[in-house]
């Protein structure tokens, strides 16, 4: 069976502001952790390169110990703190990128990002360094309680603006805060994407669904330890404890939301 550790990281700063501080991995424990990956075999691919390899009958196959390294919203620091560090161990990742937060989105800026974040030219220079570019939606909503018509402008106007303002298509996207459901992702599909990140705390298998591949959560408080076991696929569901359940106690209280959402007709 094919297990793949899929990181999850958000800033990369020794200075996060409040509300980035609980996803924000400082920079030296980040060079460690992918110090970590190169001289323990591991072998790193983008999200399309994993979900191309595992796809059958295309004459590709993963390498021994596969690793995908991503980053969501599109902070500054990527650019001043994660790219040169994954060049100088030649790491590829992907940055999931939310349009309306782009630092000179202009006409085009929605919701509230959380900190500095990427413009376009920086995004166009990640993408020609071998980055992958995915979506993250347009102004980061929780997507499972949006009306339809609003999910497929989020959805469609993403992936739209990134293609034209980066030049290259978009494949794969991750959902904001992790939050999907059955609905959004046939509109995912719709939209044109044939790969989805979630969150759920665990290692990739080839039995998860496209659209709803799982990763693990990278944050300010993962320890060397925790970040060894994690990525070595050991003691996972003990490292993530308390994620997992605020996770599916969210999954009840969403579902439930948008439920009555739907009788009172708002949705």
């Amino acid at each position: 069976m094919i297990r793949v550790p899929i990181l999850m990281y958000h800033s990369i700063t020794d200075r996060p502001n409040q509300d980035t501080r609980p996803h924000a991995v400082r920079t030296s424990d980040f060079a460690e952790q992918i110090d970590y990956l190169s001289t323990n075999g591991f072998t790193p691919l983008t999200v399309a390169d994993l979900v191309a390899s595992v796809h059958k009958n295309n004459g590709r196959s993963l390498p021994d110990k596969p690793v995908v390294v991503t980053f969501d919203d599109g902070y500054a620091d990527f650019h001043t703190h994660a790219l040169p560090l994954l060049e100088q161990y030649t790491f590829p990742a992907t940055v999931f990128l939310t349009s309306g937060w782009v630092s000179d989105a202009g006409r085009d800026a929605a919701g509230k990002p959380l900190d500095d974040m990427l413009s376009w030219g920086q995004a166009r220079e990640i993408a020609q360094t071998g980055i992958e570019i995915g979506g993250h939606s347009h102004s980061h909503p929780q997507l499972d309680q949006l009306p339809d018509a609003e999910l497929r402008q989020e959805l469609r106007k993403n992936k739209g603006l990134l293609e034209e303002r980066i030049g290259a298509p978009v494949a794969t996207m991750a959902y904001p805060y992790g939050y999907s459901s059955a609905r959004v992702r046939r509109e995912v599909r719709k939209a044109g994407y044939w790969a989805a990140c979630a969150v759920n705390n665990t290692l990739a298998a080839d039995r998860h669904d496209l659209l709803a591949i799982p990763r693990l959560t990278i944050g300010r408080h993962t320890t060397m330890s925790m970040f060894r076991r994690a990525v070595e696929g050991s003691a996972i569901p003990l490292i993530y404890l308390r994620e997992r359940a605020l996770t599916k106690g969210y999954a009840v209280v969403r579902r439930t939301r948008y439920g009555l959402r739907r009788v009172r007709g708002n949705v």
